[in-house]
């Protein structure tokens, strides 16, 4: 990726190694800058920033902001989710054109995840 990101997230956490090691083990995101105060990812054009807080963070699974990202098998998707300290969330939803579910990260917050038919 040559320059700043176009399109992505900006995800606030007090241990960015551990939310960052989440992403890139779950979703196969590439690091391409780390320093101690934040750690970008990419994958497919879309950057995730993850940042330590520039305040007191609220409390354990409060989110303005909810990722979505798709995956190749939902299931081992929200079973990988749990071993890298995240949790899935019960039910399943369909739409002609994907199925999604809910997991949170390792901080908590909220993803919803896609498969493509």
């Amino acid at each position: 990726m040559n320059g700043p990101a176009k399109h992505g997230a900006l995800v606030y956490s007090n241990d960015i190694k551990n939310l960052a090691g989440f992403y890139t083990a779950l979703f196969a995101m590439d690091v391409i800058r780390e320093t101690t105060e934040l750690i970008s990812l990419v994958k497919d054009g879309f950057n995730i920033v993850i940042h330590t807080p520039p305040v007191t963070m609220p409390p354990p699974d409060f989110n303005s902001v909810k990722l979505f990202l798709t995956v190749d098998n939902i299931e081992d998707a929200k079973l990988k989710a749990e071993e890298l300290g995240g949790r899935s969330f019960e039910g399943l939803w369909s739409n002609p054109l994907f199925t999604v579910c809910n997991i949170a990260d390792s901080d908590g917050n909220h993803i919803q995840l896609r498969q493509f038919r």
